[in-house]
């Protein structure tokens, strides 16, 4: 199934039966029990493969975003197709060496590393810290110094650019946490040059997630590009660009718009932008590798007449997939054996004691009754690396679909392996 932004997800109906590859999720639900996540191997080697021959011809780095599914198993796959790693914890770095991404592939992000954490990374020979403050430049230093080592360094710019889908996943602006200003980017890069144990490699840039257009990116990397050479200019050697992700998908939103630019346009966009300044690219994408190559698998447990309008109780809720309730997010909703009749209104929720716990409203859906199976598509990316166990309800298990056949690659805790790191407090 080929999508607006020319991704592709390889869920279909077969025999009026959706399948994920050449698998029924009818035949997958019966084996783990719902809810579950459903991953298709296929479809993310085929994101991946796209992406990476839009940018054939150019010097560039595809390091997987992990937060968006780090899934050892994912990450797994994404480390035998040749992919490097964007990190933002010690954790996300460890599953990364883990699953046998090297650490020459590896760059660490985000705006609150630790010390331990920098050393974890130091000691692994990462690719590229991306620096997000002067605090955490000093304490870099420091890190470094005390492993006898030098940590190449890209400072995050915050270009001030308005972009993503929610304001919560937009991160360019000027009144975000992410990156050093614009105007003083200039003079941080001055102050590394005078420190002994880092080294000022390259310019990172992320200005946003789930962005639906390339107006945005051209202005930040405009900016960014200018930056490089002025830096050259006061003498640093840049020889890395950075540009993070956030590139949009398509959630089967009617609302959203109609045409999102494919990772073809995107990479022309950067190659016009950046050929002059003979850099190497480091990209960082994760929703657009992820998101279509999963969906949640749930059930009905029961149809309730309100007063206002008709519930689909399903037995996933907030805690599996939070995107809704978090971001106003739409899933398409999909019944996994549609029978015939009239489509009908609901509200689609959960079990969760809480009134946020809804995934859709008076949506059109087929018929729907106790016992039937629904998915939530696009579900791939900041669907289970988001989830929790709010209600003491169990982390859903994850399945990998590849071809015909199947592995559970994350399997539900049972009641005990939930409390099991509560148990024997000494004056309990």
């Amino acid at each position: 199934m080929l999508s607006a932004a020319g991704t592709m997800r390889h869920f279909a109906y077969t025999g009026g039966v959706l399948h994920a590859e050449e698998l029924s999720l009818k035949t997958l639900a019966a084996a783990v029990e719902t809810p579950f996540y459903c991953y298709s191997a296929a479809t993310l080697r085929r994101h991946l493969s796209v992406f990476r021959a839009a940018f054939a011809g150019a010097e560039a780095m595809i390091a997987y975003s992990v937060k968006a599914n780090s899934n050892l198993s994912v990450l797994t796959l994404m480390a035998n197709e040749g992919a490097g790693a964007d990190v933002v914890s010690g954790g996300e770095l460890a599953r990364a060496l883990e699953a046998g991404i090297a650490p020459s592939r590896i760059v660490f992000s985000g705006v609150g590393k630790t010390r331990a954490e920098m050393a974890a990374a130091l000691a692994a020979g990462i690719h590229q810290f991306n620096v997000e403050s002067e605090p955490e430049l000093v304490a870099l230093d420091e890190a470094a110094r005390a492993a006898g080592a030098v940590a190449p360094v890209a400072f995050r710019v915050n270009p001030d650019v308005a972009a993503g889908g929610n304001d919560k996943i937009s991160t360019g602006k000027a009144e975000d946490k992410f990156g050093v200003p614009w105007t003083r980017a200039r003079e941080i890069y001055a102050r590394a040059a005078t420190l002994k144990n880092v080294k000022a490699v390259g310019v990172d840039v992320h200005i946003g997630s789930q962005i639906a257009d390339l107006q945005p990116f051209e202005r930040a990397f405009a900016r960014v590009a200018g930056l490089v050479a002025d830096l050259r200019a006061d003498g640093h050697a840049i020889g890395r660009l950075d540009l993070g992700g956030g590139l949009g998908v398509p959630y089967g939103d009617p609302a959203a718009p109609a045409d999102l630019p494919s990772p073809e346009d995107y990479a022309a966009m950067v190659k016009r932008l950046v050929a002059p300044l003979g850099v190497e690219l480091i990209l960082e994408p994760g929703r657009v590798i992820a998101a279509n190559a999963g969906v949640l698998v749930a059930r009905v447990l029961y149809v309730k007449e309100g007063e206002a309008g008709r519930f689909l109780i399903v037995d996933a809720g907030m805690n599996d997939l939070l995107r809704p309730a978090l971001y106003g997010a739409f899933h398409e909703i999909l019944a996994v054996e549609p029978r015939g009749g009239p489509l009908r209104d609901y509200d689609v929720v959960g079990p969760v004691c809480e009134t946020g716990d809804r995934f859709a409203k008076a949506r059109a859906l087929p018929p729907l009754s106790p016992g039937d199976l629904v998915a939530f598509m696009t579900a791939g990316a900041y669907g289970a690396v988001l989830s929790s166990q709010y209600n003491s309800r169990p982390l859903v298990p994850e399945t990998l679909v590849d071809g015909a056949r199947f592995a559970i690659i994350r399997r539900r805790p049972d009641y005990d392996a939930m409390v099991e790191g509560e148990r024997g407090v000494a004056w309990r």
